[in-house]
C-alpha cells in the first residue's frame, strides 16, 4: 500500500522547512503558504514583485548553503513565521512588514561575496517556487533511501525540499507515475514532470555544510540529475499524514 508518509511546505523560499500533519489542498494552486514570501538580493531585477519572479532574484540554498539549515513554522492566522538556526538563533516575525528584521538576521548567514539580502517580496496568491506552474512537488521515500545507499549514507528529506512524500513505493517507481493521477485523502493530483536539481541538494539541512554529491550520485546512476516530480492539483480536498495513496 501506498501511503502519504509526510507533508512539508517553506513558507519563505529557501529560508525554513516545515513539517505538517495536514494540509488543505486547492484545485490549480500549490500548497497552502508555500514559498508564499521570498528574498530578494540587491542584484534583483525586479524592485518589487508584481508577478511569478524567476530564481535567480532571491536568496537561495545554492548561492548559501547555511540557509539550507534554518527551520520554520508558521502561524498561519497571523502571518508569522518563527525561524530557527543552529548558529543564529531564533527570530519571529512577520514577513509582510518587518523586512527589515528578516534581512539583518540572514545577512550572517549569506555568503559576503554574493549580492546582500535586500527586501522580502510577496504576490498574493502566487507561490515563489522554481517554476511558474503552481505545481506541489511529490517525492519518493524509497528513491532517497536508495540514493543514499549509493552515497553511503543517511539523506535527509529536506535536501529536496519537496511537498509530499510517498511511502510504499518501489525505489524511483514515481517515473512511471508521469501523466497518472493520484487520490490522496479527499484530493487528486496529475503528476507533470520531473524535478531536475541543483547543487543545495549537497548540503546537510541539520548543519548547513556541503556533505554528499547527491547530483553526482544521480548522474552516475542514471545519466540525469532529476528527482521528484511535479504534480498540478486536479481536485480540492484534504490530505493528512497516514493517508492512503490510490493511483487513478
Amino acid at each position: 500500500m501506498i501511503r502519504l508518509a509526510q507533508i512539508c511546505r517553506h513558507p519563505i523560499k529557501s529560508i525554513g522547512f516545515e513539517e505538517l500533519a495536514s494540509a488543505p489542498l486547492t484545485q490549480g494552486r500549490a500548497l497552502p503558504f508555500d514559498r508564499e514570501w521570498a528574498v530578494l538580493h540587491e542584484a534583483a531585477k525586479a524592485d518589487a514583485l508584481t508577478a511569478w519572479t524567476p530564481k535567480m532574484n532571491f536568496l537561495r540554498g545554492v548561492a548559501g548553503p547555511e540557509l539550507m539549515a534554518i527551520r520554520a513554522r508558521l502561524d498561519e492566522g497571523a502571518r508569522r513565521v518563527t525561524l530557527s538556526h543552529p548558529t543564529a538563533g531564533e527570530i519571529t516575525l512577520a514577513p509582510d512588514t518587518d523586512s527589515t528584521a528578516l534581512v539583518a538576521w540572514l545577512r550572517p548567514l549569506w555568503p559576503l561575496d554574493r549580492p546582500a539580502p535586500a527586501r522580502v517580496g510577496h504576490v498574493p496568491g502566487q507561490a515563489m517556487t522554481d517554476v511558474p506552474e503552481p505545481f506541489v512537488a511529490v517525492l519518493n521515500l524509497a528513491s532517497n533511501a536508495d540514493l543514499g545507499a549509493r552515497l553511503g549514507r543517511d539523506l535527509s528529506v529536506h535536501r529536496w525540499r519537496g511537498n509530499l512524500w510517498l511511502e510504499g513505493l518501489a525505489p524511483w517507481a514515481e517515473w512511471d507515475l508521469l501523466g497518472r493521477t493520484l487520490r490522496i485523502g479527499g484530493a487528486e493530483l496529475r503528476i507533470e514532470q520531473r524535478i531536475t536539481r541543483c547543487k543545495a541538494t549537497t548540503v546537510n539541512p541539520e548543519t548547513g555544510a556541503v556533505d554528499a554529491d547527491t547530483l553526482g550520485a544521480l548522474q552516475r546512476a542514471f545519466g540525469h540529475q532529476d528527482f521528484g516530480t511535479y504534480a498540478m492539483v486536479t481536485k480540492s480536498g484534504p490530505i493528512a499524514r497516514g493517508d492512503q495513496v490510490e493511483v487513478l
